[in-house]
Order: structure tokens, then sequence, then C-alpha cells
């Protein structure tokens, strides 16, 4: 299989560090996010990777090529001129990806989310899309009924609802009926998704899974309890440090 790890974004949380480097290039005990996240595939079996590359594109390329991709064929997907967010970054990159179903992470993630479980889970409930999602307080969650399905996305410090075309619920009793759960960024496309992706340039995958949710199975699978961390500010290093030797 293969896998994209998307380091495109611009880390504005993560200053004063990305005012001179990529945020994929932030290191946690001595190894940059980005070598730790092709380590981490590596451990299930997955050795061909695309990067999406923007800002200090040139700092991720010469670290990439300078350790030979820590071992792993490491692809290049240019965001240079643009920066097109995780969706229009996935669409960008789809002829790098074509052809098998394959794993996406963002690079300021780190976790011991089981590929291996969540390939299966992908592949029992025969889904389209399957991502990792937890209990951990979050403002932005995805919304799931009682088997996981996803049915909506919520921000809790604007009270802001989305659901899919044609749905049946209402934020009303999306508060009572669905459950709030927070996305791990670690996700498994089956290889359709690029003829099913309508939208064009710069997006989000958020409003992928919301527009094909209504015709398709989009899955959550929950490993709350695993150690996962996004480090998303600099004081979030120390924390990582800790749960991540």
């Amino acid at each position: 299989m293969k896998a994209m790890i998307f380091a495109a974004g611009l880390g504005t949380r993560f200053k004063p560090w990305t005012d001179q480097h990529p945020k994929a290039l932030a290191m946690v005990n001595g190894k940059s996010l980005l070598q730790r996240n092709i380590e981490y595939l590596q451990s299930y079996g997955v050795y061909e990777v695309v990067v999406n590359v923007h800002h200090f594109a040139d700092q991720l390329i010469a670290a990439i090529q300078d350790n030979g991709g820590w071992g792993s064929k490491v692809l290049i997907s240019d965001e240079t001129q643009e920066v097109l967010e995780t969706g229009g970054g996935l669409l960008k990159a789809a002829e790098l990806l074509r052809g098998e179903s394959f794993f996406t992470i963002n690079a300021d993630v780190l976790t011991e989310l089981d590929l291996h479980a969540l390939k299966g889970f992908h592949e029992r409930e025969g889904a389209l899309v399957s991502f990792g999602i937890t209990d951990r307080s979050s403002t932005r969650n995805f919304l799931f009924d009682e088997d996981n399905r996803l049915q909506g996305w919520v921000n809790l410090s604007t009270a802001q609802y989305r659901f899919p075309p044609g749905t049946i619920y209402t934020p009303e009793t999306a508060k009572t009926q669905l459950k709030p759960k927070a996305y791990s960024t670690v996700v498994i496309f089956s290889p359709e998704i690029f003829s099913l992706i309508g939208q064009k340039g710069k997006f989000s995958l958020v409003d992928v899974y919301l527009n094909l949710a209504g015709s398709h199975k989009i899955m959550g699978f929950d490993h709350s309890g695993d150690r996962f961390i996004d480090v998303g500010k600099p004081e979030s290093v120390a924390q990582a440090e800790l749960l991540f030797p």
C-alpha cells in the first residue's frame, strides 16, 4: 500500500518555528515529525509515501533527499504555487496514489493507531473512506450514528452544524441522536475516491467527507485510549516527547 503525508501547511499555530521552517521538520526527541510519520508507516509495511510541499518546500525536499527518505520511497507532490489544503492536496496527488487503497495522515500528528486494524475495519464495512476518531476533547467534531457512520460535523465553539446532502438530521436532533468524535487525521481511502471528488482547487477533506457521506459509507474507527497527540503548537512538543520517546 501507499500513503500520503500532508506537510504543505503554513503552520501558523506553530510560530515562531514556522517563520523559518516547515512544521513537518519540527523535532520531537531528535526526530522530525516527518521522519516519525514515515517510520510509523514503515512499521505497518508502507514504504511508498507521497509528501506534499509548499511552505519552505526546499527544506522539506532537502531533508528527504539528505536522509534517503529514511528508508522509504518518497514522492513529492509540489504545491509551491498554491497551498491546496487537504482535499485539494489529495486530488493533486491523485496520479501518485491511484490503483489501490491508501492511507493519509497529517504531518503534525503522532499516534499509535493500528493501521492493520483500521484497514481490516474498512474492508469489513465496505466503506469508501474510514478514519480514526477518539473521545478526546475538541471544539470541532465529526458526528456519527450508532454504527459509527458519518452523519455530520459541528464546531462547538460557534454552534455551526454541517450535514451531508439529503440528511434527516437537524442541529436539534443531532444533539441527542449523534455522537461527537474528534478526528485523528489517519485515514484509509478506497481507490474510487478520485472519481467521486467533485471539488476543484483549494478545499478541505471535511468538504469531501460531507459531500459524499449521504451516498457512500464513510466510517469512523474509534481508537480511543491509544497514544495520540496533535503537535499543533510549540507547547505541544514537550507533551509529545513524553508520549513518544
